[in-house]
C-alpha cells in the first residue's frame, strides 16, 4: 500500500490539510467500511494505522481478534506517541 495512493483513494488528494471537514469525514467512513471488509491481515493493519493517525480507528479489541495483532497495534501506538510533539 502506497500512502499517496491511499490518500487519493479515500480523499481524492494527497494534501489532507486542504480537505474540508465533510470530505475528511466521508473518506474516513469509506476507509472504515474497507477495513471491515478487508481479509488480508497486512492491508487490514495498514488501514487501521492510517485510521489511528486520523483519530478514527476502532478499539483494538474490536479491530483485531488476534492477540499478536493487538500487540503490534499497541507497539505502533507507542511509537507514534513518542514522535508526536506534546502540547
Amino acid at each position: 500500500m502506497d500512502f499517496d495512493d491511499q490518500l487519493r483513494r479515500y480523499f481524492g488528494t494527497t494534501d489532507l490539510a486542504s480537505l474540508r471537514p465533510e470530505a475528511l469525514e466521508a473518506g474516513t467512513e469509506r476507509m472504515q467500511v474497507d477495513f471491515g471488509l478487508e481479509t488480508n491481515n497486512g492491508r487490514r493493519f495498514a488501514l487501521w494505522t492510517f485510521m489511528y493517525m486520523l483519530g478514527a480507528a476502532p478499539d483494538l479489541d474490536v479491530a483485531f481478534k488476534d492477540e499478536a495483532e493487538r500487540d503490534s497495534a499497541r507497539d505502533f501506538m507507542d511509537l507514534v506517541d513518542r514522535v508526536q510533539p506534546k502540547d
